[in-house]
């Protein structure tokens, strides 16, 4: 990439930050629950930090998040504090939730992170909801809705963004398209040759990025984020990145041709970036800093997960409808 199309020095940093907190976070989860410290479901989001990173450098912190059941690296950049995620993972009571909703069900409105679905494709209508309560309050604020390639070809995807376009509602659509929804490759489930293309027929403003290039991908972040505070509606963005392993952990990745894992893990976008902030003269003492910090926090927030307790019996029937069916 030619210099003039570089990110600030200072948004690299806070995009590797955030990147390497969540690079870290996924291996160490993968770790405890293989050494049986965590039984959990966990999906792997190794290989995509960068796009959610640099989406999450681009927006204000009380902007709105509606993400999916991996989203692991989306909750981290937001800012939810590494404790109370880990502890909610756990199904701990000192979780974001306090236990009940776990990794699937992810929600902490102080930092924006308003929904966590474990339904393919259904944030979308959630996030046009949101969306037109800023836009009825005229709050400035906006929405990022994440989701794979995969939910584009339920109906919620076609109507929630012919709708925001209608309505000229704040929403970033921003489709992290990894090629393979589950176990199964884009061309034999997709009859466009792009996800751009869907929002193109719909008249909305859509651009397909390198989201593995912190750059590229910050670049097309800001200005669909401008775009949609200024009052000129949503954006779908799609993002081109790949996860290194499965689609949950214990899947082999048996359907992904080994020549294409490989050349992903080549092109793999942690060390890329953090040649860059070297190429840009912070010392690798300065990156050092940052990535043992991550791993402090990470160490902390671990621990305090496996100390906490569950949720009492009593708590499960607190935030919750109790209906009482008559005989």
């Amino acid at each position: 990439m030619a210099s003039t199309d570089m990110a600030d020095k200072d948004v690299l940093v806070d995009i590797f930050t955030r990147a390497d907190l969540i690079m870290q976070s996924d291996i160490k989860f993968r770790q405890m629950i293989g050494a049986g410290q965590l039984q959990i479901v966990y999906y792997p989001v190794r290989g995509q930090e960068v796009v959610s990173s640099a989406m999450m450098a681009a927006v204000n912190q009380d902007d709105y998040l509606v993400t999916i059941y991996r989203g692991l690296h989306d909750q981290l950049a937001k800012g939810i504090p590494s404790k109370e995620l880990w502890a909610e993972f756990a199904g701990k009571v000192t979780g974001t939730c306090k236990g009940k909703g776990g990794p699937m069900h992810i929600t902490h409105p102080a930092t924006g992170v308003m929904v966590t679905t474990g339904i393919v494709g259904s944030g979308i209508p959630i996030a046009n909801g949101l969306g037109l309560a800023s836009q009825l309050e005229k709050d400035g604020k906006v929405t990022v809705c994440c989701f794979g390639d995969g939910a584009t070809n339920i109906g919620a995807f076609h109507e929630g963004l012919n709708m925001a376009q209608i309505w000229k509602l704040p929403v970033i659509f921003l489709c992290q398209n990894n090629l393979y929804g589950e176990h199964t490759h884009m061309r034999d489930t997709t009859g466009s040759a792009s996800i751009k293309q869907r929002g193109e027929g719909l008249g909305m403003r859509s651009v397909q990025v390198n989201g593995n290039d912190a750059s590229a991908m910050y670049k097309a972040a800001k200005e669909a984020v401008d775009h949609a505070r200024a009052g000129n509606g949503p954006t779908l963005i799609e993002a081109m990145t790949f996860r290194f392993h499965g689609h949950l952990l214990g899947d082999t990745s048996h359907y992904i041709p080994k020549e294409e894992m490989e050349q992903a893990k080549k092109d793999d976008p942690m060390p890329i970036l953090r040649n860059q902030l070297l190429d840009l003269q912070i010392s690798e003492a300065d990156v050092a800093a940052i990535e043992a910090k991550n791993a402090a926090i990470i160490a902390e927030a671990a621990q305090f997960a496996l100390d906490s307790d569950y949720p009492s019996g009593d708590e499960y029937r607190i935030d919750v409808l109790d209906v009482e069916i008559a005989a």
